[in-house]
């Protein structure tokens, strides 16, 4: 088994400095809706002249560069031990060389590891056996502003009259996004879980992310609702950084899953602009970035 962690370095750079092109393109698509000179357009903006600085020097597109979430999809036989140690090394390098900023924190004594190393959950590894020869390593970097403004609810919900149909998670989905105000970074994504228990809701909400920004859900009705609620959620005003304006949301990725008759989830992760998401791929010597 061939060592990665030179290549995994290389991933959370591409990651942390250089903004996926369907992201990119949302936000300008974005910032020539907004009313000129509004200071709702100067902000976008400002966020994509950080975009294009971040890429030509490669430095990190935000000063919080979150939490370091892994998806690694691996042919039978490898090793996840050895692939746990070869990531877990990789972020060590990685914040060496400054493309993530030391955040691991031990909640109880407050010391910070410095090396964005902590227990088996920082940074949270995924793996799933897959079929075929190609290893692909997914990495997402979660900011903590956006990750406080998350929300969970279980339905039906009376204070908002939402009840345990889609028609309810519209309006618990839309109660998040208002509470959430400019502090989750707007113009923000949103993942969105249905169903499963607290906890697979909550990672289901995430693993949603990772889609293409302008891809279509292959459910008919939750495509519909993606589009209801990424359209509604603009409507509310709130804008760019909490600035007012026509873009809060920039889209909506919703999945379903499946849950116990007696509890009914909706999770909702909120993305912040910053949406970094980047892929390598390994098959044989070949390796590529995505």
């Amino acid at each position: 088994m061939r060592d990665l962690t030179s290549e995994v370095v290389e991933l959370i750079r591409f990651t942390s400095t250089n903004l996926s092109a369907d992201v990119q393109q949302t936000l300008e698509r974005a910032r020539d809706r907004e009313e000129k000179g509004s200071a709702a357009q100067s902000a976008l903006i400002t966020i994509l002249d950080n975009v294009e600085l971040s890429r030509q020097n490669s430095t990190p597109i935000c000063q919080d560069t979150g939490t370091p979430i892994f998806y690694v999809h691996h042919p039978e036989g490898w090793s996840t031990r050895k692939l746990r140690e070869q990531i877990r090394n990789a972020v060590v390098e990685a914040t060496k060389k400054s493309y993530l900023r030391p955040n691991a924190v031990d909640s109880l004594t407050e010391k910070n590891s410095g090396n964005n190393l902590g227990d088996d959950a920082f940074p949270t590894i995924h793996f799933e056996e897959v079929e075929g020869d190609e290893l692909t390593v997914e990495l997402m970097l979660k900011g903590g502003g956006c990750e406080n403004v998350g929300a969970q609810y279980s339905l039906p919900n009376t204070q908002l009259g939402a009840g345990r149909d889609l028609a309810g998670v519209r309006k618990v989905v839309l109660d998040a996004v208002q509470k959430a105000q400019g502090q989750g970074c707007a113009p923000g994504i949103l993942g969105v879980a249905i169903g499963g228990d607290r906890g697979s809701s909550y990672y289901a909400s995430k693993e949603v992310l990772f889609r293409p920004m302008e891809d279509e859900n292959a459910n008919p009705e939750l495509a519909k609702l993606e589009q209801r609620l990424t359209d509604e959620s603009n409507q509310l005003g709130i804008g760019p950084m909490g600035f007012g304006g026509k873009t809060t949301v920039l889209a909506t990725k919703m999945t379903g899953r499946h849950r116990l008759p007696a509890s009914f989830f909706v999770s909702v992760s909120y993305m912040c602009w910053a949406h970094r998401h980047r892929k390598l791929i390994v098959r044989g010597e070949e390796v590529r970035y995505e």
